[in-house]
């Protein structure tokens, strides 16, 4: 595709700048590539019952050790 090529055009109607405008953020929308959702917040009251540090190791004896006060 040359420069000097238009990315569109329009066949039927003569669109305002308005029309125009939304026309090219819909298309601009559409071909940009999604984003990665974001993470889900935590409410005050999940964060609460979490340890403070890390979570235990898994291993031997790890179900005992969460249940333990660190």
């Amino acid at each position: 595709m040359s420069a000097e090529e238009p990315l569109f055009r329009i066949v039927r109607g003569v669109p305002t700048a308005e029309e125009l405008a939304a026309l090219v953020g819909a298309i601009v929308v559409r071909t940009r590539p999604a984003a990665a959702p974001a993470p889900a917040p935590v409410s005050q009251w999940a964060r609460s019952a979490r340890p403070a540090g890390a979570a235990p190791a898994a291993g031997p004896g790890a179900w005992r050790a969460s249940g333990l006060p660190r």
